[in-house]
């Protein structure tokens, strides 16, 4: 049952993140780039997002993302720590998409050190087709389980690429 917003929530700080957290015991060793990447992506999804779970009409939330065995884990929660829902999305939709990401991704990072700016432009454009693409699919595999708008899939797409990352 759809729970009503508390009389001093404002509609602003309701269907929103307010904190997220990588599961670090999901997480392997990453590269610099990566954690500057997971940083980044945390930054801006807390500064400007769109999340509700769907039936429910609090907030604002926290996220934690992990995984655990073969499946995703969206563990959603009020900011006072009361559970909300968790989902377990397979991972399988997303092993494609991350692996040609991570591949395009090393290409980009190799070239940004030593190429020209006209050479750095075709991985940067192959990244980031690929991010949005993998954007996509992190809002079919949530369609029916959590509103977003496409900026919060693709800042959560970033973080589950660095729960792939295995260093």
């Amino acid at each position: 049952m759809p729970r009503a917003p508390r009389k001093d929530q404002s509609k602003e700080q309701t269907g929103r993140l307010a904190a997220v957290t990588v599961d670090e015991t999901s997480i392997g060793r990453s590269s610099r780039e990566v954690e500057h990447e997971r940083a980044v992506a945390i930054y801006d999804l807390i500064a400007e997002n769109k999340f509700r779970p769907c039936g429910h009409d609090g907030g604002p939330y926290t996220l934690q993302l992990g995984i655990s065995g073969n499946r995703l884990v969206f563990d959603i929660r009020l900011t006072d720590g009361t559970p909300v829902i968790a989902h377990m999305l397979s991972l399988a939709p997303f092993r494609r998409i991350v692996k040609d990401y991570f591949t395009v991704c090393d290409s980009y990072y190799a070239a940004i050190r030593t190429a020209t700016p006209d050479r750095i432009e075709a991985p940067d454009m192959g990244r980031r087709a690929l991010h949005d693409e993998g954007s996509r699919i992190v809002v079919e595999r949530l369609k029916r389980k959590v509103d977003l708008d496409f900026d919060t899939a693709r800042r959560l797409f970033t973080l589950i690429t660095v729960l792939h990352w295995k260093g």
